[in-house]
């Protein structure tokens, strides 16, 4: 029998004697803050187990738009809870609810599934398409991220000499699995055709975050976005959208709402519940009834946590308070503060940096323009990125200290929250520059995708 831990080993160390790395999600241990213990979350703010009070924007890679433990999300899960457990037999009406109103918001959602992650819905969307068009081929794109599955784990964060290769971000894949995926440029319309060309026979499915926010945000050209739903129509591949960040953070419809290109299928997570473990897969109809839910269709698809009636609630108190509340025009305002007032300060200290983003999204990129695809960020100082983000958690405003990591507002934030933003940035960067900037580590962050 193990012995209890002696009351005089730290929390930290408890951790790692149980728990591989300390930690349950590999970029949870981040360099530098490996002894981090979270213990109590509040609206824009987290605190750590010795009482230290952080601002967050990190947002655990951005589920909580509302705000961490929302009062009116917690009341839904409560009162859920006090009807409702598993029973793992039939549905809920609160699953037909939220079914009816992703249905009611997302274009492209003829039909709708429930699962618990977003990689879950993202590995069924690539599953389904394959066995609807009967091919071998997905496509996917260098920096975008969709899941730990083996399909699309791979090209995320890549190091230079990885761009254009394979490169899986985790040992243990079937070489024929990475060979049944190609990897192409984001935001490069030539790229897709020329594919087509070549493969369009065999390719089953193009999945795509419309917008890769896994290395902070490269906005789509809108003629990519097109070539993409043209090329699929017209080899008869299934266009997934995987909106598990983008939906329902960038608007209620998602980014295809926004663009106006609606995809076959669509993978969404994260903000959808404010930050309760929720996915969804929804689409097509006559795609989506082939999944197993139905009597007698072909596709598996199973879940034993699959539409928890607390996980429901809390999506639907979410959703409600997102149509009724101006949660999306205060997110967007202060986004838009934040990309409008840093780039003078940074200006003003001399250092070549682009502010970027879209909504209540955010993201600092140290090189003289903007970026369109993965190859740009390449120019992006790694030092002064990760350098200045580790100098903000010190002073109690925490964006997460990795390389290309996004930020996140949420209705939480104030304006008093971005002017303390704001300051911080230029104080942080201020001292990187005294110091000389701090050495990137490229080689740890390639090997490095999402969370999901």
């Amino acid at each position: 029998m193990n012995q209890q831990p002696a009351p005089s080993i730290s929390l930290p160390e408890r951790a790692r004697q149980v728990i591989p790395g300390g930690v349950n999600s590999g970029q949870r241990n981040v360099p530098g803050l490996a002894d981090l213990v979270i213990a109590r979350a509040q609206g824009a703010t987290f605190w750590d187990a010795g009482g230290r009070q952080y601002t967050d924007y990190h947002a655990a890679f951005g589920p909580p738009l509302l705000g961490h433990n929302d009062p009116d999300v917690a009341a839904a899960v409560a009162e859920a809870g006090r009807t409702l457990d598993l029973c793992g037999v039939g549905v809920t009406e609160g699953e037909i609810e939220l079914a009816e109103t992703l249905a009611e918001l997302v274009p492209s959602m003829e039909r709708v599934l429930l699962t618990s992650t977003g990689s879950e819905a993202t590995f069924h969307a690539l599953r389904v398409a394959r066995a609807a068009t009967g091919r071998r081929l997905v496509v996917k794109f260098q920096g975008c991220y969709h899941g730990w599955h083996d399909a699309v784990s791979m090209n995320v964060i890549s190091a230079p000499d990885r761009v254009g290769r394979r490169d899986p971000i985790s040992t243990g894949i079937l070489p024929e699995v990475l060979d049944a995926t190609l990897v192409l440029r984001f935001n490069d319309p030539d790229g897709v055709r020329a594919a087509f060309a070549d493969h369009g026979d065999d390719i089953a499915a193009v999945i795509v975050e419309p917008v890769p926010h896994n290395v902070g945000c490269l906005l789509p050209d809108a003629e990519f976005l097109r070539t993409l739903r043209e090329e699929c129509t017209r080899h008869g591949s299934v266009l997934v959208f995987d909106e598990v960040i983008t939906g329902v953070r960038h608007g209620l419809g998602g980014w295809q709402e926004i663009a106006g290109v609606t995809p076959d299928l669509t993978t969404m997570g994260k903000a959808i519940a404010n930050g309760y473990p929720v996915g969804a897969l929804g689409g097509r109809a006559d795609l989506m009834d082939l999944f197993s839910s139905r009597p007698g269709a072909p596709v598996f698809f199973a879940g034993t946590y699959n539409g928890h009636p607390a996980v429901v609630a809390a999506a639907l108190a979410t959703l409600r308070k997102l149509r009724e509340e101006p949660v999306h025009e205060h997110v967007f305002r202060l986004g838009d503060r934040v990309r409008a007032e840093l780039p003078p300060v940074l200006a003003s200290l001399g250092v070549p940096a682009v502010v970027t983003g879209y909504g209540s999204v955010f993201v600092t990129y140290f090189m003289d323009r903007l970026p369109k695809t993965y190859d740009d960020l390449l120019a992006n100082d790694t030092g002064m990125f990760v350098g200045y983000r580790r100098r903000m958690v010190d002073q109690g405003v925490f964006e997460l200290p990795l390389n290309l990591k996004r930020s996140h507002l949420s209705y939480a934030h104030t304006d008093a929250d971005v002017d303390r933003l704001i300051e911080t940035t230029e104080a942080a960067v201020r001292a990187q520059l005294a110091d000389g900037g701090a050495p990137g580590d490229l080689s740890t962050a390639s090997t490095m995708g999402g969370a999901r």
